[in-house]
């Protein structure tokens, strides 16, 4: 994963990265709400899930100590970063200001 990680992250088109865990129910709230920003975004973003559990390292190496966390990137370069829910209008508004 962390390969392919570096590669997915180093992109010209913005990619939010949601580390979650199956047993959060905070995280459970945001993936209904990730979906509806990925329509309303369409291909002006990449939302990748990762599962801090199946991927611990990589959960340490951004040190993730809370979940949901989401970290969006851009040519590899971390812009911003939130943990919590969020609304979609204001992760979308986050995305937009990162364009």
């Amino acid at each position: 994963m962390k390969n392919n990680f570096n590669t997915i992250i180093n992109s010209t088109t913005p990619v939010l990265i949601d580390f979650h865990a199956n047993w959060c129910g905070p995280c459970k709230m945001l993936a209904p709400i990730l979906k509806e920003v990925k329509h309303e975004l369409d291909d002006s973003i990449k939302i990748i899930k990762i599962d801090v559990d199946k991927n611990q390292s990589l959960a340490a190496q951004y040190q993730v100590r809370g979940v949901p966390t989401m970290i969006l990137f851009k040519n590899g370069k971390q812009l911003w970063r939130q943990s919590g829910v969020l609304q979609k209008n204001d992760i979308i508004s986050v995305i937009k200001q990162h364009q």
